[in-house]
């Protein structure tokens, strides 16, 4: 991986500024929510989906470069600039399967959702390939932002943990306009939308703050963002690839809320969280 923002040159001792939360959301959120935005709108294909989702996603890596670059000037150092080792790659992947195959597995077994007859196991692992390649930017985008730059700065100006739940709760809100699409998609939401997307914003709140506590630990512990990356887009397009070629039924969605929610909760508290802060430290 490049070393080129790892030895960015920037005179820091005359031009740093202390960081500001607010200012770094409102670059980020301004640039990448209008997209988002239009996704929850406009995006019912598959193309159009795709891109406009895919672009907010990359929105966040660029108000995340303007902020540190021009803005704060404190670089880009210690954010995971390595390519980490096999068996996190491997570990990644096998967590997403288990994630999303695994429930997808059970249904069948129990006969609570049917395989599809004319199921292609060949098309099936296509459609992942290509998905996965196209969203390797845009999940490293995301975690260039929230993980490697924005949770070491929380971490510094508040306890470990406190920084990790900070971050995590900014990662939920920067999901809100695609929750919305969400919650009113979900059958009888049109005979009370605003109940809908009530009850799917408090439903998500616990289990994708915990998701991203997960998220952090990736980056953490293989200290790369290539690693990173590779299990932000093996967890979007595992789930999709999935959901388009077998379909969902009603265990998929509670066995990842849970799943998601018990290990950020456990890793949350009993994982060494130490390392992560922007000194080094």
């Amino acid at each position: 991986m490049s070393t080129t923002l790892q030895t960015d040159s920037i005179s820091q001792t005359h031009t740093q500024r202390p960081f500001s939360l607010s200012i770094y959301l409102l670059i980020v959120f301004a640039l990448s929510w209008p997209p988002q935005i239009a996704y929850a709108v406009w995006g019912n294909d598959p193309v159009s989906g795709y891109l406009l989702s895919s672009l907010s996603m990359v929105m966040v890596a660029v108000g995340t470069f303007i902020a540190g670059r021009w803005i704060f000037c404190d670089g880009f150092k210690n954010m995971g600039w390595s390519w980490g080792k096999p068996r996190h790659y491997l570990a990644v992947f096998i967590l997403a399967l288990f994630i999303f195959g695994m429930p997808v597995l059970l249904e069948n077994l129990f006969g609570l959702h049917s395989l599809p007859t004319d199921i292609s196991v060949g098309a099936l692992l296509g459609n992942f390939l290509i998905s996965f390649v196209l969203t390797l930017i845009p999940g490293f985008s995301e975690e260039f932002g929230w993980r490697a730059y924005l949770l070491p700065r929380l971490a510094e100006r508040y306890s470990l943990r406190k920084g990790l739940l900070i971050h995590a709760f900014i990662w939920w809100a920067w999901h809100v306009p695609a929750l919305v699409k969400i919650s009113l998609q979900v059958e009888g939401a049109e005979s009370n939308p605003w109940l809908s997307v009530g009850v799917t914003l408090f439903v998500s709140l616990l289990p994708a703050m915990m998701n991203a506590i997960l998220f952090a630990y990736v980056w953490k512990v293989s200290q790369s963002l290539a690693v990173a990356s590779v299990y932000h887009s093996a967890y979007d397009e595992v789930r999709d690839a999935l959901q388009r070629g077998i379909g969902f039924g009603p265990l998929v969605s509670i066995w990842e809320m849970s799943v998601t929610l018990i290990f950020g909760a456990i890793l949350l508290w009993r994982a060494n969280w130490s390392g992560i802060k922007n000194d080094g430290s």
